[in-house]
């Protein structure tokens, strides 16, 4: 299974941002797919994730501000993140999990600056 996640860069703070990540080699459509993002070294804290039934589970400090969504056609699940704050800087990783195996993808930088 690959992931290969977009759409990080800069941003200042208030601003918008949505991540992309293509997964491929994996029943998409069948798999719960979303966001993870690093918060200490060898740390991850979920962001928003997304199951096959489109049921979604999104962290409180995300909440309102940050959406998950999911594209089966196009095997794509997407994060819209509006009103960033410097706390919300972050490497962003893709995940997708079938049948219990989990898999991340390489990351994507956010930096939020003010």
């Amino acid at each position: 299974v690959q992931l290969q996640a977009s759409g990080g860069g800069l941003v200042q703070v208030g601003g918008s941002l949505t991540l992309s990540c293509v997964v491929s080699g994996s029943d998409f459509s069948a798999s719960a797919v979303g966001w993870y993002r690093q918060v200490k070294e060898n740390e991850r804290e979920l962001v928003a994730v997304v199951t096959s039934t489109n049921w979604t589970n999104t962290a409180n400090f995300a909440k309102g501000r940050f959406t998950v969504s999911r594209d089966n056609a196009r095997n794509t699940v997407y994060l819209q993140m509006n009103k960033l704050t410097v706390l919300d800087t972050s490497v962003y990783y893709c995940w997708s999990n079938k049948g219990g195996r989990e898999h991340f993808g390489q990351g994507t930088l956010v930096t939020v600056f003010s």
